[in-house]
């Protein structure tokens, strides 16, 4: 779990980089591309907009899943503009945690003043 919290502390200093340049107001697709630059820059590993297929017994969906940033093939980034995080995009999270085998997801709402005030971080 401490190379886990490590990495989180690295993805989460790169998102406050992009919210201090950005700012809150613009589209969850502008915070989400700034935020692939910063973390590949910073050297991580980072798929974006990731297919994830849902898996019912012997079921295989795609159902057009999709997460949009995972970072080193084990913390989800969700990222969100809106005005307040609810419990819906909660459970997303929770539910992509769960259908991917990570353990670690963080909730990134980058429309507020201040954005600690919209990190959610979770974990299964």
């Amino acid at each position: 779990m401490e190379e886990l919290n490590m990495l989180s502390e690295k993805i989460l200093r790169c998102a406050f980089t992009v919210h201090n340049a950005l700012g809150p107001g613009l589209l969850e697709s502008a915070y989400e591309e700034c935020l692939f630059y910063e973390l590949k820059s910073s050297g991580l590993l980072v798929e974006k907009q990731k297919a994830l297929p849902l898996v019912y017994k012997e079921i295989h969906l795609e159902t057009g899943y999709r997460i949009d940033l995972i970072v080193n093939k084990q913390i989800i980034l969700e990222i969100k503009s809106i005005e307040a995080i609810a419990d819906i995009h909660v459970a997303q999270v929770l539910t992509y945690l769960k259908l991917s085998n990570c353990r670690l997801g963080l909730l990134l709402n980058f429309n507020v003043p201040l954005l600690k005030s919209g990190i959610r971080r979770l974990i299964v």
